[in-house]
């Protein structure tokens, strides 16, 4: 504590000696220079905080200058500024700069100084037509007048959160007791079919996209129908729960436009829509499908969850999707169902799919991959137990873990794993897959549960390169020369492919019809 205080004071000194008392500067004469002339915020939701971005300003002239005036053109805009830690003129009183209008900034000869710009804007605030908002930073006035153009586009959505109470507390969703009989719960609230504001809440539109804080409940015996096209954001720590007997219904759709793939797909993501968080793992919870709850999701892009689809004793239909950049799972399933068709899956912390505790699940044309940089990553992960924190284990059969003309593939040496005690039914079974299985100097080098991947047996190729063709950027399409071309069994062949483009009567192995890559 000495040692710091001794610093902390060192610094002090250093700090004010340093400080110019003889500081003699002239006006700026409208010669400053910027890092660049129009600051572009992205897009923000109305009425929600924007990141802060950055302007320099540059003195390149040999003489220290004061620049009169620094402000937002607007008199009441939406914008904030802060210069060089300065929040300048506190206009309402309040003790705290406004950050709208600085006079007399200093700046030394041959030095810079930095703004740093924020925004919290509604959509009324923006211009109609493209809903843009913008304002511009000024530099003195007159002739010596210099400007910086400020722009974001403001985003309206349907805001879904958490009611908070009179005496502080806030809404919670209820998941049931502990051992002890007290109740566990979670920070969210109710979907309403009859919300105020929002309307019926179990039916999601196109209109506008939604952002939820914290975890959106569908309550026992009421069905969530999202349409085609819709987009939901999630806050940190947040998400959605399909309460038991409770229904999911994406109803995402083939975009008909090539250049615009997305555009019928059902999207859920994170609330932070920077282009630097576009792939960012683990900034929202998960999609939690309760016991005997039943869900069907087609068309859906789901990224950047801390897990993807987590099952319990649930059943999922999941066609023609993606699951992308999840810091744990893609989907965790225990004793669940899954029937899954043009399922494609990439980046996951442990698994980008893990089936356990048994259950029953079946997968055709599915692509699982796993680039994710850890040595204990997997793409797919089966049991029919599962280990408990006192070292007990639960055990249930695994009745049918069946996957066809499906890749399984990744950066490890081995991307499948199958782990089962022989105290329950453990089947699996695989055919015309392409599995990344190199199992020379493992601990599983002679487990003869996977003799049907070493002798390459019902059609399966092992460690050959499907060679996707982006999977830093999450495109696992493939061309002619993948190991996947035309490997697939007609037996069990899909007619369209994720994007909705026909198969060949000899199929890829995938969920990707081959084609020639974009150049």
């Amino acid at each position: 504590m000495r040692k710091f205080i001794y610093i902390f004071l060192i610094g002090i000194v250093i700090f004010m000696s340093s400080c110019r008392k003889d500081f003699d500067t002239v006006p700026s004469s409208g010669n400053l220079q910027f890092s660049k002339n129009t600051v572009y915020l992205d897009t923000v939701f109305t009425d929600i905080g924007s990141s802060t971005y950055t302007l320099k300003v540059y003195n390149r002239s040999n003489k220290d200058i004061a620049i009169p005036t620094i402000k937002l053109k607007k008199t009441n805009s939406k914008y904030r500024i802060m210069v060089d830690g300065m929040t300048g003129e506190d206009k309402d009183g309040n003790g705290i700069g406004d950050g709208k209008l600085f006079n007399n900034v200093e700046l030394l000869a041959k030095d810079s100084l930095y703004i740093f710009i924020e925004t919290t804007a509604s959509i009324t605030d923006a211009n109609p037509t493209d809903f843009l908002y913008t304002d511009e930073i000024e530099f003195d006035t007159g002739s010596n007048l210099q400007k910086v153009n400020l722009v974001t586009l403001i985003q309206d959505a349907i805001f879904l959160y958490p009611q908070k109470y009179e005496d502080g507390t806030k809404e919670s969703l209820l998941l049931g007791v502990d051992e002890d009989n007290l109740e566990i719960r979670i920070n969210g609230f109710e979907l309403n079919e009859n919300d105020p504001i929002n309307g019926d809440e179990f039916h999601f539109t196109n209109e506008k996209p939604y952002v939820i804080y914290g975890y959106a409940g569908v309550p026992q015996g009421k069905i969530l129908k999202i349409d085609a096209g819709a987009r939901v954001y999630f806050h940190s720590e947040s998400g959605l729960i399909i309460q038991p007997k409770a229904q999911l219904r994406i109803n995402g759709a083939v975009s008909p436009n090539p250049d615009k793939p997305q555009e019928n797909e059902v999207i859920f993501e994170g609330d932070r829509l920077e282009p630097e968080f576009s792939d960012t793992p683990g900034q929202w919870g998960v999609v939690w499908l309760r016991d005997e709850s039943t869900s069907f999701v087609n068309h859906l892009t789901l990224k950047n969850a801390s897990l993807g689809f987590l099952m319990q004793k649930s059943d999922l239909r999941i066609t023609n999707s993606q699951i992308y950049n999840s810091s744990n799972y893609g989907i965790l399933a225990r004793t669940s169902t899954i029937l899954g068709e043009n399922l494609v899956m990439n980046y996951a912390g442990q698994a980008s799919l893990t089936c356990t505790i048994g259950g029953d699940y079946n997968f055709t044309h599915c692509t699982f991959n796993n680039n994710w940089n850890s040595s204990k990553q997997l793409a797919v992960y089966l049991s029919n137990f599962e280990k408990n924190e006192d070292e007990s284990i639960t055990v249930s059969n695994l009745d049918q873990a069946t996957f066809n003309n499906c890749i399984i593939y990744g950066s490890n040496n081995v991307e499948l794993f199958l782990d089962k005690v022989d105290s329950a039914i453990f089947n699996s079974s695989f055919e015309n897959c392409l599995i990344k299985f190199n199992d020379t100097g493992t601990g599983i080098a002679k487990n003869e549960i996977y003799n049907f991947i070493r002798n390459q047996e019902f059609g399966n190729i092992k460690n050959k390169d499907p060679k996707f063709y982006n999977i830093n950027q999450n495109k696992l399409n493939i061309d002619e020369n993948s190991a996947a071309f035309q490997k697939g069994s007609a037996l069990y062949r899909i007619p369209t492919d994720i994007l909705g483009i026909s198969r060949s009567s000899i199929p890829d192995i995938g969920a990707f019809q081959s084609a020639p890559f974009p150049k």
